[in-house]
């Protein structure tokens, strides 16, 4: 038996994902989203008779027969659909929908999508929305992409087809090949484009073929469904007369009312399921009331679930559903090992990673590896006091963070941070949150170098000027012509031969007490040791003394140093 496949929408905000599923669905999901943007997680099956409907004339004249029983569609607020749906191994998504406004092309969070689909090797069209706010474009509602374009008169047929190729290059930066769905040479190396108009319905049956056909035809062994019910928590949500339930996706296998549920966890959760209830076919599960009430259900699909002790549940955990009660403990090792493959803590330095589902956690663990940041804690929840007790060993400066998407820190566990001296990032998208610490990372770095950088004794040679002599001794006070590198008080000097003859008590120029002087500055300089005329005269060069401990430090700062002090300690032979 094959299943229908689980389709993502990914994309920038307000490029239209939510108007998109609209189109399909015929439903007003759109119109209760808040600043047009989706809130929720929701998912929505499309049934094949909808999709025959749609693309009825096109199925005839390509010759295409479809059998998959439907499409089920997540509609996703940027990449929940990759962080909370997870299944062992990658994304419970099937296919992905990218969705790109033609007129604007690639944005930040459209990278961001692409970047989930690369890591999770999800399949994905592209589908170019608004087409109807190209230039010159005359709307045909409704129409296939192919008959309202030779329609179209040449100004506008020429306006999308730039538009289109602007995709076209943006994606080839990126590594993909694509090419406009109907000019497609090989689907298995070439990512379709397909032209869309979610206000007019203009390309919409091409996308439900070529989502319908590509699955049909490159997934036909992912859709084959085994014995094992398995699927991924969406919700836990109060439901009056029901009390707590759970909103999932499943996507293996066949769940019946009375099974047992066993869902992953801190401590696995083990109930029975008292109802299952799904939304009637074009309803989207988040916002529709009226359930009806099933018996059994097949994957793949989104349901509400009825069942006692579903108190300590969390979006994200993973789901086994078995009739055979002596299965119950191998569902439970199988679950918990899914759990800890992601949940760890470890001894040493490191960051701690916290998210709010175990998916979340997985992404935020991924990119911090691909960052190469180590983490000594991933763990899912608040942050909590014993958080900053575990990083308050950390030596590192850089290391005593931690990182949280889509949680909060306890009120006492800020205060604690706070007076710890321990960085909390937050953010609900996980690459603000990576980018946040990156930044601070470069900047406490930076200052760090800089702070070193004011610590440490300079490379400097220097000449002592014939005719500025202003004092002999105590202190010698006398004009110096700086050769190359930088000068500052304090610095030790010494003679070309290596004769130590003092430090630099002051530095003035022009009347006034300066901090460094640099190459090619005339400045005079007083010093207490030296006596002009026995241990230094009119005329030598001098240079400043680096010991060990300078090198060192110098070269820690190295990328902060200027050229020719770099020149001076290869010619030294201190590098």
């Amino acid at each position: 038996m094959i299943r229908q496949p689980i389709v993502a929408v990914l994309g920038h905000v307000d490029h239209g994902k939510t108007s998109l599923l609209d189109a399909i669905r015929g439903s007003t999901v759109n119109a209760m989203e808040p600043g047009q943007i989706t809130q929720h997680i929701g998912a929505s099956f499309i049934p094949i008779d909808v999709i025959k409907r749609f693309c009825g004339s096109l199925l005839e004249k390509l010759k295409i027969e479809i059998n998959i029983p439907g499409l089920l569609f997540i509609d996703t607020p940027g990449h929940e659909a990759f962080t909370t749906l997870r299944r062992r191994g990658g994304s419970v998504a099937d296919l992905a929908i990218l969705v790109i406004d033609v007129n604007e092309g690639f944005q930040q969070q459209t990278d961001e999508s692409l970047d989930y689909l690369k890591r999770f090797k999800t399949p994905f069209l592209v589908a170019a929305t608004k087409i109807d706010l190209s230039p010159r474009w005359y709307p045909n509602k409704n129409e296939c992409f192919m008959n309202s374009f030779n329609k179209q008169s040449v100004d506008a047929q020429e306006e999308l087809e730039k538009r289109i190729y602007t995709v076209v290059a943006q994606l080839s930066q990126r590594g993909f090949e694509s090419e406009r769905f109907d000019r497609i040479s090989d689907f298995k190396k070439q990512v379709a484009i397909v032209p869309t108009s979610a206000r007019t319905g203009e390309g919409i049956p091409e996308l439900l073929m070529m989502l319908a056909g590509l699955s049909q035809h490159f997934l036909e062994e992912r859709l084959k469904l085994s014995k094992e019910c398995r699927g991924t928590v969406l919700e836990v949500k109060d439901v009056t007369g029901l009390g707590k339930t759970i909103d999932a996706i499943i996507y293996d296998g066949t769940v019946k009312c009375g099974d047992y549920l066993i869902i992953g966890g801190r401590e696995p959760t083990v109930t029975k399921i008292k109802a299952l209830l799904r939304p009637r076919a074009l309803k989207e599960l988040r916002i529709e009331k009226k359930f009806e009430s099933l018996k059994e259900v097949h994957a793949a699909a989104g349901i509400k679930i009825s069942a006692p002790d579903l108190e300590n549940v969390i979006s994200g955990s993973p789901i086994i559903c078995i009739s055979d009660k002596s299965k119950v403990e191998g569902a439970k090792k199988s679950v918990q090992k899914e759990v800890e493959e992601v949940e760890f803590s470890r001894e040493g330095e490191g960051v701690i990673a916290r998210a709010d589902t175990l998916g979340g956690l997985e992404a935020l663990i991924t990119i911090l590896k691909n960052n190469e940041i180590p983490i000594k804690k991933a763990d899912i929840g608040q942050i909590t006091k014993q958080d900053i007790v575990e990083l308050d060993s950390v030596k590192d400066e850089l290391k005593k963070v931690i990182l949280a998407f889509n949680v909060e820190a306890l009120p006492d566990a800020e205060i604690m941070a706070k007076d710890h001296k321990i960085k909390i990032f937050k953010s609900n998208i996980i690459y603000h949150i990576i980018e946040d610490y990156k930044k601070w990372c470069s900047e406490k770095k930076e200052r760090e170098q800089l702070e070193k950088l004011e610590s440490i004794v300079r490379p400097c040679k220097f000449r002592i000027l014939r005719g500025f002599v202003f004092r002999k001794r105590k202190p010698a006070v006398f004009g110096v012509e700086i050769l190359a590198g930088v000068l500052r008080p304090d610095a030790p000097i010494q003679k070309e031969d290596g004769k130590d003859i003092g430090k630099i008590k002051q530095i003035e120029k022009e009347g006034k007490i300066i901090k460094e002087a640099k190459t090619g500055d005339k400045v005079a300089v007083s010093m207490e040791e030296p006596t002009i005329g026995r241990q230094i005269n009119e005329g030598d060069i001098l240079k400043s003394v680096i010991t060990p401990a300078s090198l060192t430090g110098l070269k820690e700062v190295w990328n902060k140093l200027h050229d020719d002090e770099k020149q001076l300690l290869k010619e030294w032979g201190l590098v």
